[in-house]
């Protein structure tokens, strides 16, 4: 989800509307007496209905700061005291930008501001500002955030860092070069939470768009005993498995040369509508003599608006399958527009792929 394209997601923006503007003012005054809450408002509400949702957090931001004192070190403990105040964790986002526009002259009292701030809601997009001021002394911050006792603090120490982080710019040192991150995401591939080791998988599969030997070869090396880092490995591979890559395949215990006969690939309706659903139903049968691990993926070739075709790969199923059985796939594909996805009308090709090469293909046809 893109949150500056309020066009794909009209709604977004109104977590800023004016009623929670109201509520904001009145918890600020009521930490901070002297805070102007009407003052506060008249900022905010300036031309408020054409600000985008990251528009209107960046509004707010500046109309708390114009209302605080103007020293840093003054304001952060009203803003801290603020967080609990807030009734939304996307809300609670305006408490780490503030930090970000205006704290990076001091970093050990920011990133400690960040650590406060982020289980009520992330902290992870302001932490970047601090990577691109100094990679290595943040980096040696977030070290210790993996060590903390909370899982927010934890998954901030990954997810701050991720080079390809989505709503953000990148951090091109560490696309270039991710080693400097790997001890944090060492330290956090058994993790307990599933929040933490979520963001351990994307963060390694960003990492794989760029350097998959690296992670590759790291991979080859953990421990296969444990089901949380195997957890993370299925998940942060699965940029590679889509294409097909023998290393990835093998790491979650599949074969590239899958021992299979596919039948038809079923897609119906044949026509749809906008906004519909399609079926898509095929059979597996495995012609091996031992059991195989199979990942089964599909394709959709989206037509653009140019009338030119994208593939976009979605995860399907992964099974095993023993020798001679047969196994029947059935699912829905919805055919909504998202924020990161507009439907146009033509024919959309539809591939099966198991362990990463097509095995069968159909097609149907959007309706404008």
């Amino acid at each position: 989800m893109n949150p500056t394209d309020d066009r794909a997601a009209p709604e977004l923006k109104h977590i800023f509307d004016r009623r929670r503007i109201r509520a904001i003012a009145q918890a600020m005054q009521a930490v901070h007496q002297a805070f102007d809450a009407d003052a506060f408002i008249g900022r905010c509400d300036d031309g408020l209905d054409d600000l985008s949702l990251m528009q209107r957090l960046g509004r707010v931001t500046e109309a708390l700061h114009a209302g605080l004192p103007p020293q840093y070190e003054e304001t952060l403990p009203l803003l801290q005291a603020l967080a609990p105040r807030l009734d939304h964790r996307f809300v609670t986002l305006v408490l780490p930008e503030y930090v970000a526009r205006h704290g990076l002259h001091a970093p050990a009292l920011s990133l400690e501001a960040l650590r406060f701030f982020t289980p009520y809601g992330t902290a992870e997009f302001a932490v970047r500002h601090f990577l691109r001021q100094d990679l290595a002394g943040t980096l040696a911050v977030m070290q210790q955030w993996a060590e903390d006792a909370d899982p927010h603090v934890r998954r901030l120490a990954s997810e701050g860092a991720r080079p390809r982080l989505p709503w953000s710019f990148r951090l091109a040192p560490l696309i270039a070069d991710p080693r400097p991150v790997l001890p944090i995401l060492e330290r956090l591939k058994a993790d307990p939470s599933p929040y933490v080791r979520k963001s351990v998988a994307n963060h390694f599969n960003d990492i794989t768009k760029d350097h998959p030997a690296l992670v590759l070869d790291l991979f080859e090396r953990w421990p296969r005993d444990d089901v949380r880092t195997q957890w993370i490995v299925r998940h942060a591979l699965r940029t590679l498995i889509k294409r097909g890559d023998a290393r990835a395949l093998a790491l979650v215990g599949a074969d590239a040369d899958a021992r299979v006969e596919v039948g038809a690939l079923q897609v119906t309706p044949e026509r749809v509508p906008r906004g519909g659903n399609v079926r898509l139903q095929c059979a597996i049968v495995s012609t091996a003599v031992v059991a195989q691990t199979l990942v089964v993926d599909y394709a959709v070739h989206y037509v653009k608006r140019t009338g030119a075709t994208t593939p976009k790969v979605f995860k399907w199923k992964t099974l095993q399958l023993p020798p001679g059985d047969r196994m029947h796939l059935d699912r829905h594909h919805a055919l909504r527009d998202l924020s990161t996805r507009r439907h146009h009308p033509g024919r959309h090709r539809v591939e099966l792929m198991v362990n990463g090469a097509v095995r069968a293909h159909a097609s149907f046809e959007l309706e404008a």
